[in-house]
């Protein structure tokens, strides 16, 4: 395992093996926002479990309204999953990079992968008949779905998600 690396973490705490460091003294709820939330994690999904509690903090303790928290709740996971999955494919010694910049007005969430990348263009529509009943494919039509902004660069590997808080 390697290790989650955070700069708003209140305390190091271990969770299935990975541990995020301590770089803040303040508690994350209660931030306003004005410092990124940065994390480096291994190709696990465990790993990911702990970013997104930390970003989900964020956005509870600036209480963000029950449809924007859901949004992101939901593009959060999917984004964490497909450049953990898709992207490393699950390669233990492939990271992703993910920064949060969460505010009262709006939360901009960043995920990077090591994989290699992927085009738009050719991602199967899960709406089409042909897919319909496959138990996979959706994730990255929830994530434009629900957030405001969705962009990829460096060739698919990375997104940037943003959504205004309502």
């Amino acid at each position: 395992m390697g290790v989650a690396r955070s700069s708003h973490a209140k305390r190091p705490r271990k969770a299935g093996g990975v541990s995020a460091d301590s770089g803040d003294s303040g508690d994350a709820r209660h931030d306003n926002g004005s410092r990124p939330l940065v994390f480096t994690i291994p190709s696990d999904l465990a790993a990911s479990r702990d970013v997104h509690r930390a970003i989900m903090d964020r956005i509870e303790g600036l209480r963000y309204g029950e449809q924007s928290t859901f949004a992101i709740r939901l593009a959060l996971e999917e984004g964490l999953i497909n450049a953990i999955k898709h992207g490393n494919k699950l390669d233990p010694n492939k990271t992703v990079h993910v920064e949060a910049r969460v505010t009262p007005r709006s939360t901009q969430i960043v995920i990077e992968d090591q994989g290699k990348g992927f085009a738009r263009s050719h991602v199967p529509d899960p709406c089409s008949a042909e897919n319909l009943l496959k138990c996979s494919g959706r994730g990255i039509l929830l994530m434009e779905a629900y957030m405001d902004k969705v962009q990829y660069s460096r060739g698919g590997r990375r997104v940037k998600m943003v959504k205004k808080n309502t």
